[in-house]
């Protein structure tokens, strides 16, 4: 797959495919044109234990998302585009930066729909010295081809999956292929851990190379999240590291709208999740304790970390 500077002037980057001349500053679905924006660069201490340790994942938030979830938490940054416009060799410096102050790894959130400029930064950053394993924070909705272009860069894939009912796909998230894209996806992600040698922690437990697949249970829709695990287990087993969240917390679309996602997950629903995953055979399972539904995951989308000197 191209993930030259060329590939902006019809974008396919995502499963969209919406062939937007983002170049010439044409509008993707993801909501930007071809220039790099971000929204803040800094320590994240709420990744799960092998991404953020005690010592924090050193994350960059990047504007704009190829996804339209209804119950979005960034959607300061997803829809409504806030973030700085920054060079290739700003996002590598920040990257070096991150390493000096001690970050595990360098944490990209939701970057692909700029692979292009990623692609070239992790370059930039490899070649003046970092060292620290690059993870990639997807919405689980990418190419294969994608995942696989990426794949001698990302390190770690930390991938959501989101749904395995299309229907509920496209009401939640306008993404009725959701649930084979993620699946498509998820398989390139494994067959290249596994030829790579499979998943490698560092002396500290940290991972130094692996896949953690992240499923945020919604309310009213333990169904389908037990759907969601029967479909990773089938395809990568314990291949993976399995995070089961239950840090929904309704926004105020949904809080306006009602319904069932206006309310939390409850211990039911919840528990309900993990003994499906303990029943298929996870070993590496991460769950979140009891009442964290709270904004507090959310952090200050403020540009901090992002502008400063270029490499």
């Amino acid at each position: 797959m191209d993930v030259s500077a060329h590939a902006y002037e019809h974008c396919e980057l995502c499963p969209r495919r919406c062939g937007a001349n983002r170049a010439a500053g044409g509008t993707g679905v993801c909501g930007m044109t071809s220039e790099l924006r971000v929204a803040r660069s800094a320590l994240h201490f709420w990744e799960e234990p092998p991404i953020s340790g005690e010592a924090g994942s050193g994350a960059v938030f990047f504007s704009g998302c190829p996804l339209r979830c209804v119950y979005c938490q960034n959607h300061e940054i997803s829809s409504e585009g806030f973030g700085h416009a920054v060079s290739e060799r700003r996002l590598a410096r920040m990257m070096l930066e991150l390493e000096a102050q001690g970050a595990l790894n360098v944490n990209l959130v939701t970057p692909l729909h700029f692979a292009p400029h990623v692609a070239s930064a992790i370059g930039l950053a490899r070649e003046a010295g970092l060292t620290v394993p690059v993870v990639c924070n997807t919405s689980g909705y990418e190419l294969p081809e994608m995942v696989e272009a990426m794949s001698g860069l990302v390190d770690v894939w930390l991938t959501d999956f989101k749904y395995a009912d299309g229907s509920l796909a496209a009401s939640l998230s306008a993404a009725p292929d959701y649930p084979q894209v993620a699946a498509d996806a998820l398989e390139a992600m494994v067959r290249r851990l596994r030829a790579a040698g499979g998943r490698a922690e560092k002396a500290d437990g940290s991972l130094a190379r692996g896949i953690v697949v992240r499923h945020l249970v919604l309310p009213g829709h333990a169904d389908d999240s037990l759907a969601v695990l029967d479909r990773v287990w089938g395809i990568a087993g314990n291949d993976v590291d399995l995070s089961v969240m239950n840090q929904y917390t309704p926004n105020d679309l949904c809080r306006r709208q009602g319904g069932e996602l206006a309310r939390g997950v409850t211990d039911d629903e919840y528990e309900r999740v993990l003994d499906h995953a303990d029943d298929l055979g996870f070993e590496r399972l991460w769950w979140q304790q009891g009442g964290t539904v709270s904004e507090s995951f959310v952090p200050a989308f403020d540009a901090s970390g992002v502008d400063g000197p270029e490499l």
